[in-house]
């Protein structure tokens, strides 16, 4: 039964210790001016994505997507868009396939300021899509992403999508 209990006290020294480096910290790299900044930014341009998708459709994603080649989007566990160009010939197929979106974010939006040009964000969404042919999609879930600062301007350099569903239990 000792063993037992030494175990995870153990593997929790262990990973303090880790190999004597510390990661950087927010804290460390940004002063709490700048990070508070960052973060209001970034508020603002979530807030611009949702309003531009649902004003302007699957168009409005380009001009929020890195043109980068090491811009990526998963979804649902799966890389739907490997890199920028890929995001861009999968917008022009959205834009045929889809004649309205309304995009929400959560109230529970976090941001988390990395560097001066990085960000982690995740928040909820609620999204209503409407096709070509008339169906509706109704679709709740969450979003993650990396928001870079390139040129005074806020883009995803990543994103990840992912429907709510039932949570299983771990075995």
């Amino acid at each position: 039964m000792r063993t037992r209990n030494f175990i995870p006290l153990l593997f929790a020294v262990l990973c303090a210790a880790g190999s004597g480096q510390q990661p950087p910290s927010t804290s460390q790299s940004l002063t709490p001016e700048r990070a508070a900044a960052i973060d209001k930014d970034v508020r603002a341009f979530l807030a611009t994505v949702a309003h531009d998708v649902t004003a302007e459709g699957p168009a409005a994603w380009r001009k929020h997507f890195a043109d980068d080649p090491a811009f990526f989007m998963a979804a649902e566990g799966q890389l739907v868009f490997p890199n920028s160009a890929s995001a861009t010939a999968g917008i022009e197929q959205l834009k045929r396939a889809i004649k309205h979106i309304e995009l929400q974010w959560g109230d529970d939006l976090r941001v988390d300021p990395l560097t001066p040009e990085l960000a982690a964000v995740a928040t909820s969404y609620h999204e209503i899509r409407v096709s070509s042919a008339g169906n509706k999609v109704d679709e709740t879930g969450f979003f993650t992403a990396i928001t870079e600062c390139r040129n005074g301007s806020w883009q995803f350099r990543n994103a990840h999508w992912s429907l709510a569903g039932p949570l299983r239990a771990v075995r």
